[in-house]
């Protein structure tokens, strides 16, 4: 059987690899600022927010959904917010 998911963005990934990524990215704070959830803003941690996530599909979508759009638009989130010109913490 072939397993290959060509059409879907988020093969290969785990979400604890997808919430390490976006909080390196954006920071919690941002992170926070973006997806309204107490995981994100209240004493965050990845633990944490695994816990949450794994529990709550609305939330776990939304998460999912910026880390595509982060892909799409910057093409990558790995150690990218301090090399990628115009990232959200370069902003400040």
């Amino acid at each position: 059987m072939n397993y290959e998911q060509p059409k879907n963005p988020l093969h290969g990934y785990t979400l604890e690899q997808i919430v390490v990524s976006l909080s390196d990215y954006y920071g919690w704070e941002g992170l926070g600022g973006r997806i309204e959830v107490r995981c994100f803003n209240d004493d965050p941690s990845v633990k944490s927010s695994l816990k949450f996530l794994r529990k709550t599909p609305w939330a776990r979508k939304k998460v999912e959904d910026l880390f595509i759009y982060t892909l799409a638009k910057y093409g990558t989130t790995e150690g990218a917010a301090d090399e990628l010109e115009g990232s959200p913490r370069n902003e400040q």
